[in-house]
């Protein structure tokens, strides 16, 4: 990693789990990069982790322009000249939650929650994987969700099998994929790729009922975020428990 100190960038960063993923890295000494498309919010949430003691630093990146990767690129560069952690945190539901809609949920839906939820990280972790490289141990996390879980849709009365909220189902899935294909591709690096299922959690995504509170939900990304060298990479795990694809 970087000669004096790690460098994570987490997208969405500005609230939720992204913020306290933030703060957690940061405690534990991490340089963290606070993306949020919109500036003002990203200084803000950096000045208030800065009061943390915390290294924090605003970066605005639209997960939705690619402009911004490339933007983003170029400050880790010439700032640090290495990235050493990538959260891959933003991301979008705009399904109704009830009854399933498959046969009737909208190409605008699909389009808008695949975009955020699987193009964006696709585009993003593409641009800032050189970056990685220059690690001594680069990790990605890709939030996912146990929702992106085709066994586990699949199999009558698991936890998930009567929550058919597709687009984000399978944006969820879709992620998953790319979390398998991309470890595949880096197996011989020093760089290890995971998804995480955070849990439900109490934030504005989570909703009404959410059972965990926001400090636990982070837990499972800042754990495969700071991985040792002899650690997994092309799984899925809730709190170093594997999930079924």
């Amino acid at each position: 990693m970087s000669e004096t100190k790690k460098v994570a960038l987490i997208t969405g960063a500005n609230r939720g789990l992204g913020l306290e993923t933030a703060r957690k890295l940061g405690q534990q000494g991490i340089t963290v990069l606070v993306a949020a498309r919109d500036l003002a919010k990203s200084e803000a949430t950096a000045a208030t982790l800065k009061k943390e003691g915390i290294d924090a630093k605003a970066i605005k990146l639209d997960v939705n322009n690619p402009a911004d990767y490339t933007a983003a690129a170029n400050t880790i560069e010439k700032d640090f000249g290495v990235l050493d952690i990538l959260v891959n945190n933003a991301g979008i539901f705009l399904d109704n939650r009830g009854p399933n809609e498959t046969s009737t949920t909208s190409e605008e839906i699909l389009r808008k929650t695949f975009d955020t939820n699987f193009f964006a990280v696709v585009g993003l972790t593409q641009t800032l994987l050189p970056l990685l490289h220059k690690s001594k141990a680069g990790r990605i996390v890709n939030l996912s969700s146990i929702l992106g879980s085709l066994t586990l849709h699949a199999t009558k009365g698991s936890y998930v099998y009567d929550a058919k909220t597709f687009a984000y189902n399978a944006s969820k899935a879709a992620l998953n994929s790319f979390t398998i294909h991309l470890a595949h591709e880096l197996a011989n690096t020093k760089i290890k790729v995971n998804s995480a299922h955070p849990g439900w959690v109490k934030t504005e995504m989570g909703g009404e009922g959410a059972m965990l509170e926001i400090e636990d939900g982070v837990k499972t990304s800042v754990q495969l975020a700071t991985l040792p060298d002899d650690g997994p990479t092309g799984g899925y795990f809730h709190m170093g428990e594997t999930l079924p694809w």
